[in-house]
């Protein structure tokens, strides 16, 4: 009886994400190369309610960005993603919106930046940052590593 009464309770929570709404397809190690400017981005798989990242950017050996990400389930359902670079303090970007091969989050009171989306097309991960309005737009085409 409890059993069913925890069911209903899930059913009748409709911001309540599940671990299988976390965007598994972004998991992997991938790069972008331009020349000698490299970006990259690790992902973990879901696990637990949260999928765990890693980016850095740089020219030939010489690192110039890095931050640690994550992709979670927070305590009250929502997926959010949150943003530590160079290991300040993580600011959390809310969802906006999700298919099945796309996710976008957002935080208008963030400076920069202020909309973060990432998308696979192909064996390609696609991940775009900017401001709420699509101004100051940075993309990224990331290649699955070794390839």
């Amino acid at each position: 009886m409890r059993a069913l009464i925890m069911s209903l309770m899930l059913a009748m929570t409709p911001l309540a994400a599940q671990a299988d709404e976390l965007p598994g397809w972004i998991a992997g190690a991938w790069v972008e190369r331009n020349g000698e400017s490299w970006s990259e981005e690790y992902w973990s798989g879901p696990r637990g309610g949260i999928l765990l990242g890693a980016a850095r950017t740089g020219k030939g050996e010489t690192l110039e960005f890095w931050e640690q990400t994550r992709i979670q389930i927070d305590p009250d359902g929502s997926i959010a993603f949150y943003a530590s670079p160079k290991g300040a303090r993580a600011a959390r970007f809310a969802i906006e919106s999700q298919s099945a091969t796309e996710i976008v989050f957002a935080n208008t009171a963030h400076d920069y930046p202020q909309r973060i989306r990432y998308w696979r097309d192909g064996k390609l991960l696609k991940a775009e940052i900017s401001k709420i309005d699509g101004s100051e737009k940075q993309s990224w085409s990331y290649a699955p590593m070794g390839e």
